[in-house]
């Protein structure tokens, strides 16, 4: 990657930060350039496609919805993503583990060609995909998750017992050897988390949680953050 290709990424970046017009020689400053080179970089990136409106002596905001070509991530940012795609390909549930190889796939396609070979040969590996790993089910609460629909789940306690509850998935956590639910249990009256191991099967329900889930995460949190309080006293 260029020198100037990293400049126009920061350039961008920094604008992303800001949600009212940033000064020309405040862009200079962070980035450690001219004026001239600040107003030059700005209009390499509209002529890319990016809606930066403003002027010289008033200052410059970015509008939402430009997307970054893939040519312009750094090398530490495309080795994240090799290895953010390569843990999901071994832990997730088999629709996000192939998610992950297609994006992958994608992005290394409209690379360059060091890029290319720089991706194909990481070095950053994982262990194969774990036995068990991801079943089919978590794939139907990712579904219930991001439109907000609650689902009928049978789990099974440690002890074997089954029970029936109606779930509403707020979150999923992913560990090294198993991944977990975070959800309100009906049943209990409660947040609870669930492993992915002992969810035997799932329906998604037509009926919608009560809020929102991001105030319902709000409220897991807190909770949450209470409860480890008060294990600390």
């Amino acid at each position: 990657m260029t020198n100037r290709a990293e400049r126009l990424l920061q350039v961008l970046e920094i604008l992303r930060r800001h949600r009212r017009p940033l000064a020309a020689a405040k862009l200079a400053e962070e980035t450690g350039t001219s004026l001239r080179t600040v107003y030059r970089d700005i209009e390499a990136l509209r002529a890319q496609g990016a809606v930066i409106e403003g002027e010289a002596g008033v200052g410059y905001i970015l509008r939402p919805g430009f997307l970054l070509p893939p040519l312009m991530f750094s090398r530490e940012e495309l080795e994240a993503l090799v290895l953010g795609t390569r843990l999901v390909a071994a832990r997730a549930d088999p629709a996000l583990a192939e998610a992950a190889g297609k994006a992958l796939g994608r992005i290394g396609g409209v690379l360059p060609e060091e890029l290319r070979v720089f991706v194909d040969t990481s070095p950053l590996l994982v262990p194969g995909r774990l036995p068990g790993a991801g079943s089919s089910v978590m794939t139907d609460l990712r579904e219930a998750m991001r439109t907000e629909h609650k689902a009928e789940i049978l789990y099974r306690s440690l002890g074997g017992e089954e029970t029936r509850r109606v779930v509403w998935p707020l979150a999923m956590g992913f560990f090294e050897s198993v991944q977990t639910l975070v959800g309100w249990c009906e049943l209990r009256q409660g947040f609870r988390n669930f492993r992915e191991d002992r969810i035997a099967e799932c329906r998604v329900l037509e009926a919608r949680f009560p809020r929102r889930r991001t105030v319902l995460l709000r409220e897991w949190w807190e909770a949450d953050r209470a409860r480890k309080a008060a294990d600390r006293r």
